[in-house]
């Protein structure tokens, strides 16, 4: 035995592998117990063939591991794999209490959360907020507000002592001028002097009293304003006290209608117990509407094109391989994005669920299959049998020995490949390369098949370009009347 030999026999056995498995990787619902039942096949073929290979007849390896396959004649399909993530296409947000930056607070907790996919009515307990800073503030408000009531007290009590004293004062100087009357009075048998004293004397306290009458006017007033302003921040932290009172009782969420709640997602995951939230976007969990449902996916750029609006679309939901949905594609991005997970860039498609089940819910991982391509009545066989260096062949058994056959494909699935030209129904085909393959003479396509075949190639070119260009013209056209538009908006005119 060579080292060639043994290279040869685990190429052979690889390739052999590899097309048991993707024989079977269609049929999804039994792919783990087929790897299961494989795994011990598999070690079973290596042994014997290992055993037969150092103590047997070496002359008869090729014969053991050689396996034919005949080309096959019906309909091709060709799909487009992607795996999505399902969504609510309409989802009602679960938020916090709206009046948190009226009371100062621009952050908080979350201090209790139901489990996420919880069914709850509307009214429904759904979590609680942190009122760790509210009641701070309430407690502050408190004692600002008996502060303010203490100086509302002590400004009525300053008023009524200051008023009663300038009343007293006023009483006071009526007496004294009643008595400087009566005294003036009595003075007029008195020297003029005298009386002319007397009547300065009534001036004087008359004068006082009308000053101390203005005075106590004034103060009145000035009692009356000062008492208005403690009255007005009463009121004001009255109204504020209350409005933070109300919220305080507004931090326990509930449910806005009957549904299920699924946390709210952020860029630094999904919000849960101990998640910081803003005031200025106070949502805390949604609650989607589980009957119109979309799967969120991404479909590589070099399938991108195989894929159009309004392709239907089988829908798988990892957590239940057994069931397929069908679902159709709403939509398809203009623009491709490079995402950590992919090698390439890839276009974001959504898929509308034409079918509803209460297993489905977001978040759920799906396995989308898009029937993108069906071929009627053609010739196909496996990937495996194809084979390329400067020309296309495949190793095909005859009457008279092996031959490799020039073949000519087209397009191409995860199994099998259409032939075109090369080869008829039923021939019989090696999925490995027989033993001295590379010296076999290869049988060339007659000449009339490849002009056939270049005729093709250059048609399908041509109506290429012209889709090409008639999807640019009408581009053109939108753009030209979208510039229009722009025009008669800003009043601009030929």
């Amino acid at each position: 035995m060579t080292i060639i030999q043994i290279i040869r026999f685990y190429q052979r056995f690889a390739r052999l592998n590899n097309y048991l498995i993707r024989a079977h990787i269609k049929h999804k619902n039994n792919k783990s117990m087929f790897k299961k039942l494989l795994l011990p096949v598999i070690g079973v073929l290596v042994l014997g063939i290992g055993t037969y290979y150092f103590f047997g007849n070496n002359d008869d390896i090729d014969t053991g591991i050689n396996i034919l396959t005949t080309v096959k004649k019906g309909k091709f399909e060709v799909f487009v794999n992607s795996t999505g993530e399902l969504q609510a296409k309409k989802s009602e947000k679960i938020r916090g209490p709206k009046g948190m930056r009226a009371a100062g607070i621009w952050q908080t907790q979350i201090a209790d959360l139901v489990a996420e996919g919880t069914v709850v009515k509307k009214g429904d307990y759904v979590g609680r907020l942190d009122r760790s800073e509210l009641d701070g503030k309430l407690q502050n408000l408190s004692t600002e507000l008996e502060k303010v009531e203490s100086q509302l007290l002590q400004a009525k009590l300053d008023t009524a002592i200051t008023l009663r004293g300038l009343r007293d004062q006023l009483i006071n100087l009526k007496f004294s001028m009643r008595e400087k009357n009566l005294e003036v009075e009595q003075s007029k048998y008195e020297p003029p002097a005298v009386i002319r004293k007397e009547e300065l004397e009534l001036e004087r306290i008359q004068r006082d009293y009308n000053q101390q009458k203005t005075n106590y006017s004034l103060k009145q007033k000035q009692a009356e304003a000062q008492i208005k302003e403690i009255m007005a921040t009463l009121d004001q932290s009255m109204s504020k006290f209350k409005m933070m009172r109300d919220l305080s009782g507004k931090f326990t969420v509930t449910a806005p209608k009957s549904g299920m709640v699924i946390y709210e997602r952020s860029w630094n995951g999904k919000k849960g117990p101990g998640s910081r939230v803003s005031s200025w976007d106070p949502v805390i969990a949604q609650s989607p509407d589980l009957s119109d449902m979309v799967s969120k996916t991404y479909v590589n750029e070099v399938d991108i094109s195989k894929v159009k609006v309004d392709q239907y679309v089988t829908v798988r939901v990892d957590a239940f391989p057994e069931k397929a949905y069908k679902g159709k594609i709403i939509t398809i991005a203009n623009i491709g994005e490079q995402l950590k997970k992919f090698d390439a860039k890839v276009f974001e498609v959504v898929v509308q669920m034409l079918e509803n089940d209460s297993i489905l819910r977001p978040a759920m991982t799906t396995s989308n299959q898009v029937l993108t391509n069906t071929l009627e009545d053609v010739l196909f066989i496996p990937l495996e049998c194809v084979h390329s260096d400067s020309m296309t062949y495949v190793f095909k058994k005859t009457p008279t020995g092996i031959v490799k056959q020039e073949v000519i494909v087209s397009i191409a699935n995860d199994e099998n490949v259409v032939v075109r030209y090369g080869l008829k129904a039923k021939e019989e085909l090696f999925l490995t390369i027989p033993e001295n393959g590379g010296n076999i003479t290869i049988v060339e396509l007659p000449k009339i098949e490849k002009e056939a075949h270049e005729k093709e190639v250059a048609e399908a070119s041509r109506k290429k370009e012209e889709d090409t260009k008639r999807r640019q013209e009408k581009m053109n056209e939108r753009l030209k009347e979208f510039d229009k538009k722009g025009d008669r908006k800003m009043g601009i005119q030929n």
